[in-house]
């Protein structure tokens, strides 16, 4: 199978960088990798790596720049898998994925089970984990099990089951969420696989992430947006809505490290305003 990597960065040159020299480890090469960036200065320079590399410049966002690396990819590729910018993937990630999509014609989409996410855990260093990952000896008992949602960080698609679906461009910036509404879409295609033999380090890099104030308002505006579109669950939604509300509310009142509560709270509460108000809509963080 012909596969591509795609990568969208905003920002975070040096990082994508890392994220593709680490890629050399594969056991199974990507036949190319895909950078999307929204600036000449987000794309990495001086790589030596062996494989192909395709660089576009698309319009600035997450959904966007994902949604042109899949215009660019699906012309020729069978498979394509989205790594963050900041993801470092163990070295049988995609032997094991193509040996998935390879074995079960019905499969559509997967996801892993990460060694650590930096997003939950607090920002990891790029060293720590090169050699985390050095050390690794991955699991002797496979385990594979069906699932509704692909984690954005690492999922990777069918290209047949994808060729018309694009990411929702309404989620602008950071696009948070728009992983569990893309899964709810392709499920409608085949299964969705989330397995212990794909792995690998989520950073969770927190620099070139949007502000505190957006990240605030998407939390609640685009909850309720999917909800309404039908691609997320209600009780999935409420419960991660308020779940955040309250991180913030403590996060307000005892200041975190590199995250700015006191910003998302304000955003989740300008949210609840524009609810009540009958105006609130994902695409207002652009005028934030």
């Amino acid at each position: 199978m012909h596969i591509d990597v795609i990568i969208a960065t905003t920002d975070r040159a040096d990082i994508v960088g890392e994220t593709i020299s680490w890629l050399r480890n594969q056991e199974r090469m990507p036949d190319r990798v895909v950078i999307v960036g929204a600036a000449e200065d987000d794309l990495p320079s001086g790589l030596e790596v062996p494989f192909p590399i395709v660089e576009i410049i698309a319009e600035k966002g997450l959904c966007n720049q994902r949604n042109a690396g899949l215009d660019f990819a699906c012309a020729k590729a069978d498979l394509v898998m989205f790594f963050d910018d900041d993801f470092f993937a163990e070295k049988h990630y995609l032997a094991n994925m193509e040996e998935m999509f390879t074995a079960d014609t019905d499969l559509v989409g997967v996801t892993g089970d990460l060694i650590a996410d930096g997003a939950q855990t607090g920002a990891i260093g790029s060293s720590e984990a090169c050699a985390t990952l050095s050390s690794y000896h991955p699991v002797e008992e496979r385990n594979d099990r069906s699932c509704t949602w692909l984690y954005g960080c690492n999922m990777g698609f069918r290209t047949t089951a994808c060729e018309t679906l694009r990411f929702d461009t309404n989620l602008p910036f950071y696009g948070w969420q728009e992983d569990v509404d893309f899964s709810a879409r392709l499920l409608e295609f085949g299964k969705l696989t989330r397995s212990n033999a794909l792995t690998g380090i989520h950073l969770g890099t927190r620099r070139g992430r949007t502000s505190g104030l957006r990240l605030g308002y998407s939390q609640v505006a685009n909850v309720l947006y999917l909800q309404r579109k039908g691609t997320m669950r209600y009780y999935d939604g409420w419960r991660l809505m308020l779940g955040n509300l309250a991180a913030n509310l403590v996060g307000s009142l005892r200041p975190e490290p590199e995250i700015d509560r006191r910003g998302r709270l304000r955003g989740n509460a300008i949210a609840f305003i524009d609810l009540l108000r009958g105006r609130m809509d994902p695409r207002r963080i652009i005028a934030m």
